[in-house]
């Protein structure tokens, strides 16, 4: 469980990337949890868009569906877009360094 301040780090980093999945009509469909697990392996913190939920409620829903299935946690949200973070498991693969404490 990340901290304020960690959380706060995580999306100054992710500012300036782009969303790297996008969840349409259908949803949290089979191919689009692979790909949501596949960049979340390779990248750690990613960017999701969603196009066609407009709702928040809706939104909710499928980010904690998406935080369960592939075991990562969401770090912020703007509009339509999350951020999710997964720390890979493997300590020399880790791209990015959560601060342990408050600066």
């Amino acid at each position: 469980m990340l901290q304020g301040f960690q959380r706060k780090h995580l999306r100054g980093l992710a500012h300036a990337y782009k969303p790297v999945v996008y969840i349409g009509q259908k949803g949290i469909s089979e191919s689009l949890s692979e790909s949501f697990e596949d960049a979340l392996n390779s990248h750690e913190l990613i960017k999701v868009k969603f196009v066609d939920f407009k709702e928040k409620e809706q939104k909710k829903e499928l980010i904690a569906e998406l935080e369960k299935a592939a075991a990562c946690e969401m770090v912020g949200m703007t509009g339509h877009i999350a951020i999710f973070f997964r720390q890979n498991r493997d300590p020399e693969k880790r791209k990015i360094s959560i601060p342990k404490e408050r600066n």
